[in-house]
């Protein structure tokens, strides 16, 4: 006897638990975590990982860039794998669900499917992406641009951190450093969904349960350091002042006033900023700091990125600096694939959970791999729409609700990749 998805559930308690269970790893006072990528515990949380996906009857795979993919195999091995996940790594004051959930919301996906006795037509898969956040090596979802060929996996490779470790280093010291390589050509996809928090207020604040994401905002990344000259604070007149960090304050001021010109949608952020000689009696001589710009607009986002441009130009010359200005990172807006969504809002539909359509304001390892994969996102909403933050929280029927969603989203393509049939059958 044959049962469709509709008889197929995920355990929510267990989903849950073990969300609790890897926050301990990295855990902080106020509740949240710190697991930044390729640090001991980015590698206690990959361990623990690998043993529940092992424990789950999955074979694992580990790529160059240290990317993990837990396999449950199907009843055609020939297939490309319906693959779901995200990032185990953190902020350094991140939260217990931002990435994590997509993760272990997979590996429910595959316990669920454990549970009853079902194989899919197609392999299923679980990824973990190296480095997605790109706090400690800039830029963010580097591992997953390299699988989508954005990057060159020497590029990824040789990220640094500021004192100069790069992710080949961290990833030979932790143990994962893998043999395969990191690319799409090598590991052909079927379909890739992610299951995420919104990160922000929309869907808690309109009552809705499932935001069924349809596109994602592009993202513009830059490092600019202005070098002025160090000098005594007490003896040098203002008006022979070459200050770095006075310079830097207007283009803090620039880049507020560029996200403001160019709202509803518009994001402009200041998120790092190094002083140096960083003394309380010295003239700053030189200041190095990073800006963050996103919009769905394509046209827009170049909008801004002139305008910052101009800025940047302008003030080095009125306070007499020298600027080197390097756009680091640049991804353009990005549209999911009609029938990934589809499927999203099929098993939504199908669960009678309050949902709208949402554009990610966020940038996701789903936005690389829509690049060469049929890809689509679930998000959840988060409380008070906070993120990046250790005070970051959901409700366990949120966090119940996507798995379903997730679930049942893979398999309506894992059954989609083998046209003779419809349903997951028993083992």
């Amino acid at each position: 006897m044959t049962r469709t998805i509709h008889n197929l559930t995920i355990n929510g308690d267990r989903l849950w638990q073990s969300l609790m269970d890897m926050a301990k790893i990295g855990a902080t006072e106020k509740g949240g975590v710190c697991r930044l990528a390729l640090t001991d515990e980015d590698k206690a949380g990959r361990d623990l990982f690998v043993q529940w996906c092992r424990d789950a009857g999955c074979s694992i795979r580990i790529d160059a860039m240290g990317n993990i993919f837990a396999r449950r195999e199907g009843r055609n091995p020939a297939l490309p794998p319906v693959m779901t996940g995200s990032h185990l790594d953190s902020q350094p004051t991140g939260g217990r669900f931002d990435g994590v959930y997509g993760v272990l919301a997979g590996l429910e996906v595959i316990r669920a499917l454990n549970d009853a006795g079902y194989e899919t037509e197609a392999p299923v898969e679980v990824a973990v992406w190296t480095n997605e956040e790109g706090s400690r090596f800039a830029p963010a979802m580097i591992s997953s641009g390299v699988f989508a060929k954005v990057f060159e996996p020497e590029y990824g490779l040789s990220r640094a951190t500021l004192d100069g470790q790069t992710i080949a280093q961290e990833l030979k010291r932790i143990g994962y450093d893998g043999p395969d390589h990191p690319t799409v050509d090598a590991h052909p996809v079927g379909a890739y969904f992610e299951a995420h928090i919104e990160q922000g207020p929309i869907l808690e604040a309109e009552g809705k349960t499932i935001g069924v994401v349809t596109d994602a905002q592009g993202q513009r990344w830059y490092e600019i350091t202005f070098t002025g000259q160090e000098s005594h604070a007490g003896p040098t007149p203002m008006t022979r002042r070459r200050d770095a960090l006075v310079g830097a304050a207007r283009i803090v001021e620039a880049v507020n006033r560029i996200g403001h010109a160019h709202q509803p949608y518009a994001c402009a952020t200041v998120g790092l900023m190094q002083i140096h000689p960083n003394s309380r009696n010295v003239i700053p001589g030189q200041v190095f700091f990073t800006v963050d710009f996103r919009h769905p607009d394509d046209a827009v986002l170049a909008r801004m990125d002139h305008d910052l441009r101009a800025a940047c130009e302008t003030v080095a010359q009125e306070v007499g600096l020298e600027m080197d200005f390097r756009q680091i990172w640049y991804y353009a807006p990005i549209r999911f694939e009609e029938s990934c969504v589809a499927a999203v809002r099929a098993a939504v539909e199908r669960n009678g959970y309050p949902a709208r359509d949402m554009v990610s304001g966020a940038g996701h390892d789903a936005c690389y791999l829509s690049k060469v994969v049929p890809t689509g996102m679930v998000f959840i909403p988060c409380i008070d729409g906070i993120s990046h933050n250790e005070v970051e929280d959901a409700t366990p029927e949120w966090v119940a609700a996507g798995g379903q969603v997730l679930l049942e989203a893979m398999l309506a393509k894992a059954d989609a990749l083998a046209p003779a049939r419809t349903e997951a059958v028993p083992a």
